[in-house]
């Protein structure tokens, strides 16, 4: 059967090819420009998946980078910190040397208490210390200063070391604090109680008495103001009238120290929520890094099988058919779980600890560390909680009154003089420099000389934190540079997918740019034909 091959027929097939021919021409003309062989999804499907997967890999690796770099900014701070501060600690143990023997007067020693202040201010403004605006010791308040300065107690009788108190105003020299009377005697501290207080270092006493307020005892001490914790008698020994350096009887040093004010990691919280039964109570022992819900999923008591489920995601997950039989004769329930246990006791004797399904508890831990991804698998802790590198006292939440932080060692002051529990503060920085001003303001030389030891070890604890964060830096020396190898080995992958190879990619062009001429040649001479070329 003939088939009549039409004009249009005919430029149909000639646009087809000529459209085949511009449109392969044109693709390798855009891979020359972009020198990508992918550039739609189209010309590669299960490459440009390949590429996507490869970027989105790329992008978590900068980000890891970005991380790294601002941990290496946080820690090498840290670092230059503590660095600094071993300086000054260096500093405070020569001017304590020199003030601790007895050949130096008490002008001499007033003259290094001005260093020793100066020095004091110093360690204050490194531990409020800031990258990029945010305070590296404060835990998670970032915003605010670390530590604030305010007035302190040391006393060398237990009696007035053990009691709450709280001191407001301040005072640019240490305030030395007496109850005069007979040496050696003992006076039980009430409203109207006579007490003495130099401000001049001990060279001058003023003589006030003591006000009531409620069940504390107000000292006034031109613009220091000091409460005394009075619900059971005080009774303190007194200092000869005559002889204001009198050792036996009780004194108080009211001189300088920090508070922190940032976050703390001490202690895990748990709360009760929901119409659960009266008289029960949770507590959590162990390391937890993330709050826990915990749900009782059958009623029982504490003496019986319980059935719990946990949540670590705030409730929208539950890991449920955890099940605990406690042992019969005791008080308490201990449920395993992430992180440690929760421990139920019954506070009531007429439930004998009923447990409802309504029963639900929150493991809080409190948080202050600061950590930041520098791998798919691995964290790095960038900041330091400051009380537990510099000390100073610390009012922790929950409490009516600050303390000191760490444990406090031992003082005595002359042969028969008491305990000053919080004179010798051992590792605790601002503690152990704001009782060395104030004894060597008021020209006290066996108290600089405990003081010195207490420098000693607080500089010890110091080094100790600074490894710490050298450590840290170590870690982040390796994790940049597994990044850093890693992302060679991605954009290598991403480049074996998606570049074009040039040599290859010019031949092709010359091929179809050549099949492109050939289509046009062709197709115009084939046009020109007609029965007119054959008569």
């Amino acid at each position: 059967m003939a088939i009549r091959i039409s004009n249009n027929m005919l430029y149909k097939g000639f646009v087809d090819s000529m459209n085949t021919s511009l449109s392969d021409l044109m693709d390798l003309n855009i891979q020359s420009q972009t020198q990508k062989k992918i550039n739609k999804p189209s010309d590669d499907p299960v490459g440009t998946e390949r590429v996507l997967n490869t970027r989105d890999t790329l992008r978590a690796i900068d980000q890891y980078g970005s991380n790294i770099s601002t941990a290496t900014g946080w820690l090498g701070l840290s670092d230059s910190t503590l660095g600094q501060l071993s300086t000054i600690l260096t500093q405070a143990r020569g001017l304590a040397e020199q003030a601790a023997t007895g050949t130096v007067s008490a002008d001499n020693r007033e003259q290094i208490s001005y260093q020793v202040r100066q020095l004091f201010e110093q360690t204050v403004g490194l531990a409020n210390t800031r990258y990029q605006g945010q305070s590296i010791y404060g835990g998670h308040k970032t915003d605010q200063p670390a530590f604030a300065e305010r007035l302190w107690m040391t006393s060398n009788d237990p009696n007035m070391s053990s009691r709450a108190f709280t001191i407001d105003g301040s005072a640019n020299k240490t305030v030395l604090v007496q109850f005069p009377g007979t040496s050696g005697s003992s006076e039980t501290l009430a409203a109207g109680s006579t007490f003495r207080y130099s401000t001049d270092g001990g060279d001058t006493f003023k003589t006030s008495t003591m006000t009531q307020n409620g069940s504390k005892l107000v000292l006034l001490m031109d613009g220091v103001q000091m409460t005394l914790d009075n619900s059971s008698p005080l009774t303190v020994r007194q200092t000869d009238t005559a002889n204001p350096n009198d050792s036996t009887g009780s004194w108080m040093w009211i001189r300088p120290t920090a508070q922190y004010k940032g976050d703390d990691e001490d202690a895990t919280d748990v709360d009760q929520v929901g119409a659960g039964p009266a008289g029960l109570a949770g507590r959590a022992q162990g390391a937890f890094n993330r709050n826990v819900m915990v749900r009782v999923d059958a009623a029982s008591t504490m003496d019986k099988e319980i059935d719990y489920s946990f949540s670590v995601d705030g409730g929208i997950n539950w890991t449920t058919g955890n099940k605990i039989q406690p042992d019969s004769t005791a008080s308490n329930a201990v449920l395993p779980i992430p992180g440690g246990v929760l421990v139920l006791s019954n506070t009531s004797p007429t439930n004998f600890g009923q447990l409802s399904p309504l029963s639900q508890f929150v493991v809080k831990p409190r948080q202050a560390s600061v950590n930041l991804a520098v791998s798919w698998s691995e964290s790095v802790q960038i900041n330091d909680i400051g009380k537990d590198v510099f000390g100073g006292v610390y009012q922790s939440p929950g409490t009516s009154s600050a303390a000191p932080v760490f444990g406090m060692g031992t003082m005595m002051l002359g042969s028969n003089a008491a305990l000053a529990s919080n004179a010798a503060s051992s590792k605790n920085l601002f503690e152990t420099l704001g009782n060395l001003v104030g004894f060597l303001e008021t020209n006290n030389q066996q108290g600089i000389q405990v003081a010195l030891a207490s420098l000693k070890a607080a500089q010890a604890h110091i080094m100790n934190r600074a490894a710490s964060v050298g450590g840290r830096e170590n870690r982040l020396t390796v994790a940049k540079n597994m990044m850093d190898q890693l992302k060679d080995t991605e954009n290598a992958s991403l480049s074996n997918i998606e570049d074009a190879d040039l040599a290859d990619l010019m031949t092709r062009i010359s091929q179809k740019q050549v099949v492109y001429e050939t289509v046009l040649k062709s197709s115009s001479m084939i046009m020109k034909l007609s029965l007119m070329n054959y008569l």
